[in-house]
């Protein structure tokens, strides 16, 4: 948790002047059983009426400084810890940002989500309890000690006997309870995957009748987490419970051996009730302490798991020494994308995705990625934005390595419509401009109109400025990949790369969509994976792919008769007679 101090420093003030001002009210508050004392001994005793609204008016004075001091404390503590969690939070969000999709996959979204939530609140919450309980808490039970000593040392034995005692059961409580705090939060996170499974996947779930199951397997995880935290529950709940009986054990023993001593005449009775209220509040300083001790354990596990992702470095890295964006202008001559020797494997797997791949691909011209499931067309389409590094060979964009070019300069000549059709909430508009903030409104509509996409939005209820909700729900499949479409086009990038983008189109809108980018965006490079042959077939490039490896490279005529597995792949989608029809 220590390595997290930094984003505290911005709040130096508010942390230490909280400090300052609670250890102010504690001070304050080890005086209120002294004056109570006075008062009983001096003021009761002998009736002294003027004694006694003198002392209690100081009581009453040191009260309300106390409270005063406790409010600047809480004020102070309110601003350091939700300063503190949102740093924190901000800084987790935009190092998340920079992961790979390596990264990303290694850790999970859910846990993600609840280590930027859950556990960064945890840590606000014992930011608080730091500034406002570490010092009080401890002076308090020191403070108390001494002046329960200063009153009667010999009965202060007895706060020596209870001590071991009350110390014994904190320490078996936290020992049993601390590493159940660890379990909860990874059965937290266990809940949270079926939780987001379930909402996103709600439609799949009803389709296919597994509401039931969904509902037996979330009762289950949800059931195993509550057990463990109900057990973890009542583990701190015997907290209280054996503390406040050792506590009134204790009392009762003083009251017994002071009385004797008051008998005696050795002890007064003011003095009685000051000690019984300074073992009180040693007692509960103890208790105090303990639940801290929880709180921080806690916190602990809670940061363990933020610094956890503040040491994973993205495995995609940008070169050290930058140049301008100009630097990296294709060389005149040099391929727009060229794959050289290229090889990749997926982190812990032995087995190749992609093997040996190599092929050009000039500017300004249309290359299709054909092949069977599996085959790899979207890992070699992610290979080019750099969402992963290869594990051998190169990917040049214009002559030049990606890995030698800036993420933000590669990207920005790269136009991806993903193969899931992902829209955010927001207007039409917004999601058009996501590639270019200013785009007026005629570029929209160009890009719309070129993506098959002109004449639904404008049948809209607002047009562009209709409201998309989270996930584009309001939307048909179609009408999604057709908007993410417009959405790469806007930005006009020098690589178009359309990753299965049309699978949810017809025919008819699909052959369309075709020939309006093969007419639209000469000079752009565009690459289109598909299942189609029909969305391909007039490519100028066709590579087709079996296993992660390139099975074929040519035109659709030339692949007719040079490659059984396309051969194969267009007579089953076009038939024998079509198929047969192109080949001549």
């Amino acid at each position: 948790m220590f390595k997290l101090t930094h984003f505290l420093r911005p709040y130096r003030k508010n942390t230490y002047g909280g400090q300052f001002f609670k250890l102010l009210e504690a001070i304050l508050e080890l005086m209120i059983p002294t004056l109570m004392a006075l008062i009983i001994d001096n003021g009761v005793k002998y009736n002294d009426r003027g004694y006694i609204l003198k002392i209690g008016g100081l009581m009453i004075l040191v009260a309300v400084v106390g409270v005063g001091c406790a409010f600047i404390c809480q004020y102070n503590a309110a601003i350091a810890s939700q300063g503190f969690g949102t740093a924190v939070r901000n800084r987790l969000f935009k190092h998340i940002g920079t992961f790979s999709h390596e990264a990303l996959d290694q850790i999970g979204t859910s846990s993600l989500i609840n280590r930027i939530t859950n556990d960064v609140n945890q840590l606000q919450f014992a930011v608080a309890m730091w500034i406002r309980l570490v010092v009080r808490a401890p002076f308090l039970c020191i403070g108390g000690i001494i002046m329960a000593m200063l009153i009667n040392p010999k009965l202060s034995l007895l706060i020596l006997a209870i001590l071991p005692i009350f110390s014994f059961i904190l320490v078996l409580i936290m020992r049993k309870s601390i590493p159940l705090y660890k379990t909860v939060q990874r059965k937290l996170d266990r809940l949270a995957v079926v939780v987001r499974e379930n909402l996103t996947g709600v439609r799949v779930i009803r389709a296919f009748g597994n509401v039931d199951y969904e509902k037996a397997r979330f009762k289950g995880v949800s059931t195993d987490h509550a057990h463990t935290a109900i057990r973890v529950g009542s583990i701190t709940a015997l907290m209280n419970p054996a503390t406040l009986l050792i506590m009134n054990m204790g009392i009762l023993a003083i009251i017994w051996f002071g009385g004797i001593q008051v008998n005696g005449g050795r002890m007064t009775q003011g003095q009685i009730i000051a000690y019984i209220n300074y073992v009180i509040l040693i007692l509960t300083a103890l208790i105090v302490v303990a639940n801290l001790v929880v709180t921080f354990t806690k916190a602990g596990a809670s940061a363990n798991r933020v610094n956890e992702i503040f040491q994973m470095e993205g495995s995609i890295k940008d070169p050290e020494i930058q140049r301008g964006a100009q630097a990296y202008q294709p060389i005149p001559g040099a391929p727009m994308i060229e794959f050289k020797g290229v090889s990749f494997r997926y982190p812990d797997t032995r087995e190749y995705a992609l093997q040996d791949l190599s092929f050009q691909v000039r500017p300004g011209q249309t290359v299709g990625v054909i092949g069977g499931i599996g085959a790899g067309k979207s890992t070699l389409v992610h290979l080019i934005p750099r969402f992963y590094d290869v594990s051998q060979g190169q990917v040049l964009i214009g002559g030049h390595d990606v890995r030698e070019m800036p993420q933000e300069v590669l990207r920005s000549k790269v136009g991806i419509v993903p193969q899931p059709a992902v829209l955010f909430t927001g207007t039409v508009a917004d999601n058009l401009r996501w590639g270019k903030d200013d785009a007026g409104e005629g570029e929209l509509e160009q890009a719309l109109a070129i993506a098959q996409a002109k004449t639904f939005v404008q049948a809209l209820p607002q047009g562009l400025d209709t409201i998309i909700t989270q996930g584009g729900s309001n939307l048909s499949g179609g009408q999604r990949q057709r908007i993410t479409i417009a959405r790469a086009l806007v930005m006009v990038p020098d690589i178009l790369i359309l990753d299965d983008s049309s699978s949810a189109l017809d025919y008819a809108t699909d052959a369309a969509l075709a020939k309006a980018l093969k007419e639209s965006t000469r000079g752009m490079t565009v690459v289109n994976i598909s299942q189609r042959v029909s969305s391909i077939k007039g490519a100028d490039l066709i590579i087709v792919l079996d296993h992660g490896q390139v099975v074929g490279q040519g035109t659709h005529q030339t692949l007719l008769k040079t490659s059984p597995i396309y051969r194969e792949i267009c007579i089953s989608q076009l038939g024998n007679g079509e198929a047969l029809e192109d080949e001549a």
